[in-house]
């Protein structure tokens, strides 16, 4: 399979076929597979795949545009009007307590003329005004007001609200997002069913843990190397020195089931009485969530391009907890996000370079990374295949039809101008 899909995209990009140099036949990661033969090491996703715009365009509508997103938990919405905003992928999309007790979720567009409705981080807003133009609509999203409209009798309050996003929120209270356009995008627990309900979470009360702070590291890596660096240790040793701290480097081991991995870290006796029992979920695509008794950080990896990225933090602290107790955890794992940050820049600039191709994985201490590139290599091909049925780009994400702008994206797509990012793709 894995010579196919190479294949594939290789056509895909507009890239000349090329024979084969590799000693033995590259396999393949299955599906869901996180146990591999011990005594073959596994082919890596090329590094094209990690620098390639064409591959961050088709990742847009493949994963970002169609998947269900971890982002936050609902205790950061204590008002009605408390908003928060993420920026990734080249989506902007805003999470927003009504006055009703909902959480709800909408495009950070506004249906006049597109202009960002909310322009901060986070806050709070009575209601959703544009400055542009003076649009405003409600907490549920709704129209509210258009200035000069009232005299239109054809408009349509309620066609031009703002553009819904699908929300989530599971048993931990933490929140999802879906941002496929459709009324019934892939369900929830294809991909995460059961994962707030796992044995281990029985010993945390996550009503405990309260935000402390948040921060980001932006920096010049692709998604998938953060996404790859996070979920294996083989490097621990060698690069993270407050690690054994509170993980069995040894003995970390994970297991992943649909599109989530549960990390064990293997705790010690020691660690346990100390409080660094670390229990970390990666779920898929981008995010993670590590728990202790007395630290709960959440991670997202949020694309800006190919090969820029943010490493985004919420830091929570349980509140029953020491500042001793939770500095010890919260600032160790400061410094190793940190260290993580200058191992992935490294390698961004190794792979730009365009002298490295793939390397091989080994299959016990890097079977992490090999679940990611094996959910991104399976999204990526099924999405290409609907394309090329189709004979066109599909946008998940997108709530217009052609048909509603009267044919004008037909003219734009035989243009070559409107058609720069279509270049070489042979439908």
């Amino acid at each position: 399979m894995a010579t196919s899909v190479l294949s594939i995209a290789s056509a895909y990009l507009g890239f000349p076929s090329k024979p084969s140099t590799e000693p033995y036949k590259v396999r393949d990661v299955p599906k869901g597979a996180t146990q591999y033969d011990s005594k073959a090491t596994v082919r890596a996703l090329p590094s094209s795949w990690y620098t390639s715009p064409e591959i961050y365009a088709i990742e847009r509508r493949a994963i970002f545009s169609k998947r269900w997103l971890f982002m936050t938990h609902r205790s950061r919405f204590k008002q009605a009007g408390d908003f928060l905003r993420y920026e990734f992928a080249g989506f902007d999309v805003n999470i927003v307590l009504d006055r009703s007790g909902k959480i709800n979720a909408f495009h950070n567009v506004c249906r006049h003329r597109a202009y960002p409705v909310i322009e901060a981080k986070e806050g709070n807003k009575k209601i959703l005004s544009c400055r542009y133009h003076g649009w405003s609509y409600g907490l549920d999203g709704k129209l509210a007001k258009a200035p000069g409209y009232q005299d239109f009798p054809s408009f349509d309050k309620s066609a031009n609200g703002l553009l819904p996003v699908h929300v989530h929120i599971d048993g931990n209270n933490f929140i999802y997002i879906n941002l496929d356009a459709s009324p019934t995008p892939i369900p929830w627990t294809k991909d995460f069913d059961s994962v707030d309900q796992q044995a281990r979470f029985e010993d945390f009360n996550f009503a405990d843990y309260e935000l402390d702070h948040t921060y980001n590291l932006q920096g010049h890596y692709n998604w998938k190397l953060l996404a790859d660096n996070f979920n294996e240790c083989y490097h621990c040793k060698t690069t993270h020195a407050d690690v054994p701290t509170f993980l069995t480097i040894d003995s970390h081991d994970l297991a992943a089931k649909d599109s989530h991995m549960q990390h064990d870290s293997a705790t010690t006796e020691e660690q346990r009485r100390m409080g660094l029992s670390v229990n970390s979920t990666y779920f898929f695509p981008n995010a993670s969530m590590t728990i202790t008794p007395h630290f709960m950080m959440l991670q997202k990896f949020l694309p800006s391009s190919a090969t820029e990225s943010a490493m985004s933090y919420e830091i929570y602290r349980n509140k029953n907890s020491s500042e001793e107790d939770f500095k010890l955890i919260s600032e160790a794992y400061a410094r190793v996000m940190a260290e993580d940050k200058e191992l992935c820049a490294g390698q961004q600039r190794n792979l730009d370079a365009g002298v490295y191709e793939a390397g091989e994985l080994h299959p016990r201490w890097e079977k992490g990374p090999l679940y990611v590139q094996s959910q991104v290599r399976e999204a990526l091909t099924e999405h290409f295949e609907l394309e090329r049925k189709a004979g066109k780009q599909i946008w998940p994400a997108k709530h217009v039809s052609a048909a509603e702008t009267g044919g004008e994206e037909d003219i734009c797509a035989l243009l070559e101008k409107c058609a720069e990012d279509r270049k070489g793709l042979a439908w």
